[in-house]
């Protein structure tokens, strides 16, 4: 495995845990994996029998594609970029500036164990998957005379177009990169085209378990990631060996977990953000740690507004983080520091020309900030640079060093094909119109627990609650779908779990990858997740969900698309209900969410133009857990909220990014749904109110690491941008809540940013920084 030594951070399961039941063909628990040394990754021998539902040919059209099979060779001689694009290209897959976006053309890219020698960037094309051997990770060779922007190039600026790319940044959207050494050493050290990956991406994309090799030169201006734009996104489990930048960014929002840099000149160069969370990251002999653009407070000279960091060690670094300009006391970029260990790290905060603003040393950093921070219900936020509020941290969130749990995405390495068991060779079709409930319920009542289960790429329809049970590990291929549809879920006064993650009460493993659960057709009374599910004993991130997603209305074949729903609202509410509620995470259950998107969709991927929709999703997420929960991830365009936690407690969520719908306050929130009792719906503020991006109620030990909370129209229209008053308030916390803590919280035209008992704390007038507001700190006391 490509990065076993970085596991020293994450978690390490007992794979063989609890499980409240197994499948009626097991007669053990799956175990370890059996897979030999000369046995090649499952995936590449797996049956390929996924199907695009929605593509003009469907039959013929082929998912998965091995880049050998297009001509690849992979011995580090042979130029192997055309064959690996080919494969990418193939069949009138969406890119090459012609198309903005698709969900009809999913694809696998798979690149079997070798060296791939590229001259020109690969260019993984929209909704892919590239994915390389994880028993043997794959290397991409940048040849000496390689021309382009990256080895890897997610979003290509378009010769001659003027500035204009092949797709539009902010909904660069279903894009994964796993399990590759990059290595650009042979490319002369002084030119930027060694760079390892142009990432300008937004949600639901990925980068995992990925190295990269740069010149260690004086005069390198080799880049691991290199980053302008965009709106994402996660990624984790990445090292940067070399170069003059490990990662160079600039996006609204990201989280970064697990992450090394060794011997760069710069580990990490910040541009500009609205936000960032660093989860667990390691500098060695570098240079400086961070290097930080400081400064910028309107939109036009927008630069670094809020950096939060948590769980990090440097080692032989002169300066752990640079500010291009001094803050002169006053908010002028936010900046979070928890748990950072400095070993021989002289300043650990400084600023360009000299100043020290912090000296380092060989000590550790509990929790200091700079920024505007807040107390109570006191709306006189006061302007620190020293020691801040330190967080409640359960022992429950936490590794065995005092970190932050973090867990990569299972990729089963270790197993041979004969542990798993393919949905459609059992009978399910996945075809968008076939009910599979029966069929479903069937696989996981006989293999759940002792096979991992494939869902080979479709849409796979159910019409009435299909239960995965404790002890499931389910993979997809190219986000394969699962949709509820029908009568079942029609009745917002009676609203019906489509997918049951663990029967009440469970306990056991729960591994659920590359999964997109969604619904088909309106679906007023759809919870469309569930989570009851509670993770093995002595097992922490032992029932989660990675690179998963809770996304409806957008893809072709939901039955609410642009011209069903238009933005105009003429579809009416009754034909454009898309679910009650997104995700409940219930009382007894526990979840590592990591990437997961939560979307209720703001404009339609296959409509011309990328058309914006009315469409209308009651609820974002819902927690009443009493943990351990670790979120990573977003929601968006709910109708009352985005989250809402009540009676939760042992909570960490960094960085969750938020969007209220469009239309709203026409009609204004709840409608066109009710509030509930039942499901502990939050009060609404008023006049006119807005949904929530975050609600707390009578909740313990809640640890916010970053947030955006954004709001961009009104009635769908942005004058109201400019004035910062789409509405009126954005966050709630009850006073019967204890133990919250909320950083790096960056909210975007919301008069108040936080509100206490629905009165305001923070007013964004008072914490401008850039397009967004920020607020560095809010703690009870």
């Amino acid at each position: 495995m490509l990065l076993s030594s970085l596991r020293v951070t994450s978690v390490v399961l007992a794979l063989a845990g609890i499980v409240s039941g197994l499948g009626t063909t097991c007669t053990t628990p799956l175990g370890a994996g059996t897979s030999g040394p000369n046995d090649p990754y499952w995936m590449q021998n797996i049956k390929h029998q996924g199907r695009a539902t929605y593509n003009p040919d469907p039959n013929g059209y082929k998912v998965f594609r091995n880049v050998k099979d297009f001509g690849a060779v992979g011995d580090g001689i042979k130029d192997d970029t055309a064959a690996i694009n080919a494969a990418i290209t193939s069949q009138n897959r969406c890119g090459g500036g012609g198309c903005r976006s698709s969900t009809t053309t999913p694809a696998v890219i798979y690149f079997p164990k070798g060296t791939y020698l590229v001259s020109t960037p690969i260019i993984p094309y929209y909704y892919s998957q590239l994915i390389g051997d994880a028993k043997s990770p794959p290397t991409l060779l940048a040849a000496a005379n390689f021309e382009g922007m990256a080895v890897i190039d997610a979003n290509p600026y378009i010769p001659g177009g003027g500035g204009a790319q092949y797709w539009t940044n902010q909904n660069n959207f279903h894009r994964s990169v796993r399990n590759f050494v990059i290595d650009v050493r042979r490319v002369a050290p002084e030119r930027s085209q060694g760079t390892g990956i142009h990432w300008q991406v937004a949600q639901a994309t990925s980068l995992m378990n990925i190295v990269v090799h740069m010149s260690t030169a004086a005069n390198t201006a080799h880049q691991g990631i290199w980053m302008e734009n965009g709106s994402g996104g996660f990624m984790g489990d990445l090292v940067f060996n070399g170069g003059k930048f490990g990662i160079w960014g600039g996006n609204q929002q990201f989280t970064v977990r697990n992450v090394t840099v060794n011997n760069a000149q710069t580990a990490i160069y910040s541009l500009w953000n609205w936000g960032w969370t660093y989860q667990g990251v390691t500098f060695n002999n570098c240079q400086v740690g961070f290097d930080v653009a400081t400064g910028g407070l309107t939109l036009n000279d927008q630069t670094t507004g809020a950096l939060a960091i948590i769980d990090a060690v440097a080692t032989n670094v002169p300066i752990f983080i640079r500010n291009s300009k001094p803050s002169n006391n006053a908010l002028a970029g936010s900046l979070v520091l928890n748990n950072i260990r400095l070993n021989n790290v002289p300043v650990a905060v400084g600023v360009v020309g000299g100043a020290v603003v912090l000296n380092g040393g060989t000590t550790t950093i509990a929790s200091w900030g700079q920024g505007n921070v807040y107390k109570g219900t006191n709306t006189a936020g006061v302007y620190t640079k020293g020691n801040i509020p330190a967080p409640s941290k359960p022992a429950s969130l936490l590794d065995g060093s005092g970190r932050i749990v973090g867990r990569m995405h299972p990729q089963y390495e270790a197993y041979h094909v004969s542990q798993f068991v393919s949905v459609k060779d059992l009978g399910a079709k996945g075809d968008g119109v076939t009910d599979d409930t029966a069929v479903l319920k069937d696989i996981f009542n006989k293999y759940s627990g002792c096979k991992i289960i494939f869902f080979d790429h479709g849409n796979y329809i159910v019409t009435s609650t299909l239960t995965i049970p404790a002890g499931t590990q389910m993979v997809g291929e190219a986000w394969s779908i699962i949709s509820g549809k029908g009568a079942a879920f029609q009745n917002q006064n009676s609203p019906q779990v489509v997918f049951k993650v663990g029967d009440t009460g469970s306990q056991g493993k729960m591994e659920i990858s590359d999964i997109i659960f969604s619904t088909v057709g309106t679906a007023p009374g759809a919870i469309i997740v569930q989570w009851n599910v509670k993770e093995p004993a002595g097992s922490k991130a032992g029932a989660g969900m990675w690179d998963s997603h809770i996304r409806y209305v957008v893809f072709a074949g939901s039955n609410l698309e642009g011209n069903t729903c238009p933005k105009t609202g003429a579809g009416g509410f009754a034909p454009c209900f898309a679910a009650y509620l997104a995700l409940h995470l219930t009382p007894q259950s526990t979840a590592y969410l990591e990437g997961t998107w939560v979307w209720l969709a703001d404009h339609d991927l296959d409509f011309a133009g990328e058309a914006q929709i009315s469409v209308y999703s009651g609820r974002g997420i819902l927690s009443e857990s009493q943990g351990p929960v670790w979120m990573v991830g977003t929601a968006e365009h709910h109708v009352i909220y985005q989250y809402s936690l009540v009676g939760a407690a042992n909570h960490y969520m960094g960085l969750i990014q938020t969007e209220s719908p469009y239309y709203q306050p026409n009609p204004v929130a709840p409608a066109p749904f009710s509030l509930s009792t039942t499901f502990k719906d939050p009060a609404l503020y008023s006049p006119n109110p807005s949904a929530w991006g975050l609600s707390i109620k009578t909740s313990n030990n809640i640890l916010i690491f970053g947030a955006g909370l954004y709001s961009f129209f009104d009635k769908y229209t942005q004058q109201c941008i400019d004035t910062r008053n789409c509405q009126a308030q954005m966050a709630n916390i009850d006073s019967a809540s204890t133990n919250v803590n909320i950083y790096s919280l960056s909210t975007v035209a919301s008069t108040q940013q936080f509100s206490v008992n629905m009165v305001g704390v923070a007013n964004q007038a008072n914490n401008i920084n850039g397009f967004a507001s920020t607020v560095t700190s809010w703690s009870r006391t």
